[in-house]
């Protein structure tokens, strides 16, 4: 199962009280009360993951880095506005508020300072995790009474990494389409998500991720389109030069970090193509030998290259097994653009078109 590895979290989390438009700051390790529907219920329990980079800038100034962060602020509010009801939308707070919220209270908090010096000697990665918490002390069946947004901070070293291996699971889905979920990041998801992981390892004892299919179970399993893996999305690379991506839809989290894979992808000159991929199709690409690799794409791992995909048959016996091919130039191709990518935080590289990089000096 993928994970994160070195990793060290900042002394503090914070607080925002939506009601009371209330900022505050929290030990790390504080708590929220054991009686509370989010936890009981997964009721208003939504979450975001951030990159960022922290360094010193030319005046010898703290920096803060962010990527088509724009992108994460809004799928935070969807996530916000899915959980709340059709009288509460007014709650929902601006992408402006979280910016200003996030930025100017929380990373600019003197008890940040120590830490974020730390990240900007040892160039680390930055992961920023807001979430929603109902405060209200309560087991109601209801929505929020006292909705709030927490966040904490770490830095890590790496997170899913590679080789690993992967299992197509077909028997469980991750959402379904008409419920409108797949595309928010909401606790119920990952429930999912790492049930598909436990149900690969009964395939594969040491397989890290799943690969899911669609929701359509009703169809023959070759009929069914592949959606993504159980925490991220997936490029496909073929022996022809051609990446596919798979199109975003509301089974499908919408990829902060694909946008820029793709957009730096399409700079050196590879064919991508976003297109449908059934479960038939990649099974026939398998046994014909047509595809290069299978790649995990996600905040915290970038890219990160499938050394062994596991298909299977209706009976969830392996029918097929995908290695990798790491002598075609699209396996080092993967390797330079997750390069790339992280040498535009660092300042390195240039923005490619249609990419936002928002950086903040912090005082």
């Amino acid at each position: 199962m993928a994970g994160f590895e070195g990793i060290k979290w900042a002394s503090h989390q914070m607080c925002y009280d939506i009601i009371d438009d209330h900022f505050e700051m929290l030990p790390g390790d504080a708590k929220t009360t054991a009686v509370s529907k989010s936890i009981h219920y997964g009721m208003f329990l939504t979450f975001e993951g951030i990159r960022f980079f922290c360094r010193r800038n030319e005046a010898g100034a703290l920096e803060i880095i962010f990527l088509n962060w724009d992108m994460n602020l809004q799928r935070f509010q969807q996530g916000i506005a899915f959980n709340l009801s059709r009288n509460q939308q007014h709650l929902v707070p601006s992408a402006d508020k979280l910016e200003h919220i996030f930025v100017r209270h929380f990373f600019e908090h003197k008890a940040m300072r120590p830490f974020f010096e730390e990240m900007a000697d040892t160039e680390a990665q930055g992961y920023l995790r807001p979430f929603t918490v109902d405060e209200d002390q309560s087991i109601g069946v209801t929505f929020p009474a006292r909705p709030s947004i927490r966040a904490v901070v770490c830095r890590y070293d790496s997170y899913l990494g590679e080789p690993y291996k992967g299992v197509v699971v077909p028997n469980v889905v991750r959402a379904v389409k008409i419920n409108g979920t797949g595309c928010l990041k909401l606790s119920a998801n990952y429930l999912m998500s790492i049930k598909s992981v436990d149900m690969a390892r009964a395939i594969v004892p040491d397989a890290a991720t799943a690969l899911l299919l669609d929701d359509q179970v009703h169809k023959p399993l070759e009929e069914r389109l592949i959606t993504e893996w159980d925490t991220s999305c997936c490029l496909f690379a073929f022996r022809d030069g051609t990446v596919v991506k798979i199109p975003e839809s509301p089974l499908i989290l919408p990829s902060v970090t694909i946008q820029g894979i793709v957009s730096i992808l399409q700079e050196m000159g590879v064919n991508v193509l976003e297109q449908d991929i059934s479960y038939g199709r990649l099974l026939q690409a398998v046994q014909r030998n047509e595809l290069v690799t299978v790649c995990s794409i996600g905040t915290a791992g970038i890219l990160n290259r499938c050394q062994e995909l596991h298909l299977v048959n209706s009976r969830n016996e392996v029918c097929a097994v995908h290695r990798w091919d790491s002598s075609h130039p699209l396996f080092q191709t993967f390797a330079d653009a997750r390069r790339h990518y992280w040498d535009i935080y660092r300042g390195l590289r240039k923005i490619p078109a249609g990419m936002r990089i928002d950086k903040y000096e912090l005082d």
